[in-house]
């Protein structure tokens, strides 16, 4: 007689030790970082003029002078610095902007904060003559922070949507991008100048434009992770966070002030540079999962990563040309924002 075997029991898997997670997410951090070395090395070492290594090698540690060495150390590497500190500061910003809005969709440019900051540096421009980084990143600041208190009234406030916001932001977009253009074209001085920065550019990076922008956004970088914690029971929601102890005003209140500062000081030096920010936080958290304190420095390591990729391969492309940064990263940033727009609808129909 036959007798029918029980099914056999479907376990789940076991639950990862917090200490081997903690270990993985470390490891995976520190492989990170050596990631962003190397491509901070190809910054230095590729461009659109083809340079021998070993020349590569004499400009960074033993400078005299000749043409190559001053491409290398008066161009490449202030270059490669302005990339590694932009980079960060776009990271930080979408990913403190996706915690706070809890807006998969969020950032900088996507919610227009990088055209406030952009028309508000064209206004300083072309109406008072300032041409200088430390005359105008005041701003920039002053531009980011007004479009982000405008898209979040625009978007319903407390009633807004991850939608509603993505549309706000992309109509301010379109009214500020309109606005910039129209600066430009009736000011031939001012489009003279911001030809390649209204794209997203770090072709004109300097030694002293690293050293201006840096305090800010160092300042806004480090309130951003400060503020990891809160951010964590933010996306419980108001009611469980405050039951948590969050301090829900001031959380807001300094991670607006870390996106002002961050993406004010990124806009100023470069340009807007669209969708690094939205791209980095979604594939962080496949690494790392929804804990803001390590979302946060994943984000800052390989945001400049993507970037400084984007202007290395904006090099290569376009040989004895370069195609700008911005431009690289808005055409492999469309289609990833694109896809996550289809994926948001589907889930909610």
């Amino acid at each position: 007689m036959l007798v029918d075997s029980p099914p056999e029991a479907t376990t789940a898997p076991a639950p990862v030790h917090p200490r081997r997670r903690h270990l993985r997410r470390s490891v995976g951090l520190v492989a990170a970082v050596a990631v962003l070395a190397v491509i901070a090395a190809l910054g230095i070492a590729v461009g659109a003029k083809q340079i021998p290594f070993d020349q590569v090698w004499h400009g960074v540690f033993h400078y005299s002078g000749s043409d190559t060495d001053v491409v290398v150390r008066d161009v490449r590497f202030p270059r490669t610095l302005l990339g590694l500190i932009v980079g960060a500061a776009l990271g930080l910003a979408g990913t403190v902007m996706q915690a706070l809005t809890r807006n998969p969709l969020a950032d900088p440019g996507v919610l227009g904060i990088n055209a406030g900051a952009s028309a508000a540096v064209v206004s300083a421009i072309s109406f008072f003559g300032i041409t200088s980084l430390t005359g105008y990143v005041w701003f920039a600041f002053a531009g980011a922070a007004v479009v982000s208190v405008a898209v979040y009234v625009l978007g319903g406030t407390r009633g807004a949507t991850p939608v509603r916001l993505a549309l706000a932001g992309t109509a301010l977009t379109a009214v500020l991008v309109g606005y910039i253009n129209a600066v430009n074209l009736l000011d031939t001085a001012t489009l003279d100048k911001m030809r390649f920065w209204t794209v997203g550019s770090l072709a004109s990076a300097t030694l002293p434009t690293v050293l201006d922008i840096a305090p800010f956004l160092a300042v806004g970088g480090v309130l951003a992770l400060l503020i990891a914690r809160p951010l964590n029971a933010l996306a419980l929601g108001d009611d469980q966070a405050r039951a948590l102890g969050a301090r829900l005003t001031r959380t807001r209140v300094l991670a607006m002030v870390a996106v002002t500062l961050l993406c004010g000081g990124a806009t100023a030096a470069c340009g807007p540079i669209v969708y690094v920010g939205l791209m980095v936080p979604h594939a962080v958290r496949a690494l790392t999962g929804p804990d803001m304190r390590w979302i946060l420095p994943y984000s800052a390591v390989l945001s400049p990563v993507l970037l400084l990729g984007a202007d290395v391969l904006g090099r290569v492309v376009a040989r004895p040309g370069e195609l700008q940064v911005g431009i690289v990263t808005a055409v492999v940033g469309g289609p990833v924002f694109i896809y996550l727009v289809r994926r948001r609808r589907m889930a909610q129909l």
